[in-house]
């Protein structure tokens, strides 16, 4: 189901409660483009439709996707039309990389992070973004889903160091997502009659849940990782 409605139309502290998962991106990414000096070059690898690049004012943005991922997504913004595994750059050519949200519909992450580490210039800094559970999207192209070691595996593999693996959220966390999930059952044709029973069963409890992702410390259950890493001198 998509949120993006949704998202607009909450008051900014409810948005964070219900979309955790897209509001800790927001804010990683916000803290990466203040960590990169002004006028830098920065890499977006599958930026799709662009949607981060307003925070990238102070740097130069370079947006590169191969537009296979959403037939509805409007591409145009994209500085080019490449597969991130071959990327059209020169090496050492950016001081900062980002892939949000893109690792899992690559038939190749290895090479896909092996290229990232080449386009980017030694101690260049990777934002990367990748769900652990989370439901089948943008079919056929959505091969994989990662733990924190399968990330520090392929990192290391691809010449990244200074990892730092977070996870997004815990059970109760990824417990509220999958309730909401469950609306997308009740929309289109006759299945609306049943929205509003599912929403007033379904919706509380999602709210009341993450209340208790304290209790799950090891994060084991989790919707995805935040990784930062840099590239080795």
């Amino acid at each position: 189901m998509r949120y993006s409605a949704l998202a607009e139309s909450l008051p900014r502290p409810l948005r964070r409660h219900v979309l955790h998962f897209e509001s800790i991106i927001e804010d990683a990414v916000i803290r990466f483009a203040g960590g990169l000096p002004s006028g830098a070059w920065v890499l977006d690898a599958g930026a799709g439709e662009c949607r981060y690049a307003h925070f990238f004012g102070e740097q130069r943005y370079c947006a590169v996707d191969l537009a296979v991922g959403d037939r509805a997504w409007d591409y145009s913004g994209l500085d080019a039309l490449a597969d991130v595994t071959v990327l059209p750059f020169r090496s050492n050519s950016f001081a900062g990389c980002l892939n949000i949200v893109t690792l899992e519909h690559v038939a190749e992450p290895g090479c896909a992070l092996a290229e990232m580490s080449r386009a980017l210039s030694p101690g260049g800094a990777l934002l990367l973004v990748v769900p652990h559970e989370w439901e089948v999207h943008q079919a056929p192209h959505d091969y994989f889903r990662y733990t924190r070691h399968g990330l520090e595996y392929l990192l290391e593999r691809a010449g990244f160091h200074e990892f730092e693996i977070q996870p997004v959220g815990g059970y109760f966390r990824l417990l509220a997502r999958r309730l909401l999930n469950g609306l997308q059952f009740f929309s289109g044709g006759w299945r609306w009659i049943g929205f509003l029973p599912a929403a007033i069963l379904l919706v509380p409890p999602a709210l009341v849940l993450p209340f208790l992702d304290f209790l799950d410390r090891d994060r084991n259950f989790t919707l995805g990782y935040v990784c930062t890493a840099k590239k080795q001198s």
